[in-house]
């Protein structure tokens, strides 16, 4: 796993040098938030067509600094690269039926919780997911409470991370496609 100082550098190579240099000076001057819109304002502007590897990542990076809702209409009209791309694919959309917790994993932990599938491996299947808890007012609690780690259709090989564990969550995906 790369770290996350590095990963910016990586976002910010994704545009012009100008801009790129804002990103850094974002990153260097703790504005992360304010980064990452200035990192998908500058994809849309220069239309610069991204890997669904690289917008997956960006999201998780979104996820990290609370930015993730405010950030993912913008990050889905980035362009794609068109390439293919065997890797990550950021699948969450605004019409994602939340799943109840028990229909994705055993671990008592889930078992009130509802779970967003947020960002699919293309190769071997497995979904990273967002668990939260429902309102009183009926909404998603705004934070993820767990990030899960799924196969769809077998509820018996789940793996739970932490709430400040997207990154890990995410390295967590790669490395079990490696390993399969």
């Amino acid at each position: 796993m790369i770290d996350e100082a590095t990963q910016w550098r990586r976002f910010a190579a994704l545009l012009p040098p100008a801009d790129a240099a804002g990103i850094v000076d974002c990153w260097d001057i703790g504005e992360q938030e304010a980064g990452l819109d200035r990192l998908v304002a500058g994809l849309l502007e220069h239309q610069v067509p991204i890997s669904d590897t690289v917008r997956a990542e960006i999201a998780v990076a979104a996820e990290v600094w609370g930015i993730r809702t405010a950030l993912a209409p913008g990050l889905g009209r980035c362009l794609g690269d068109h390439r293919e791309d065997t890797g990550l694919r950021l699948i969450e959309h605004a019409d994602t039926v939340p799943l109840p917790g028990s229909s994705v994993g055993t671990d008592t932990a889930l078992a009130d919780l509802l779970v967003v599938p947020w960002i699919a491996c293309t190769r071997c299947g497995r979904v990273l997911a967002r668990a939260h808890n429902r309102e009183p007012w009926g909404d998603l609690s705004y934070h993820a409470r767990h990030y899960v780690l799924f196969v769809p259709g077998r509820s018996t090989s789940t793996a739970l991370f932490a709430t400040d564990s997207a990154w890990g969550a995410l390295t967590e995906l790669r490395m079990s496609c490696v390993q399969a």
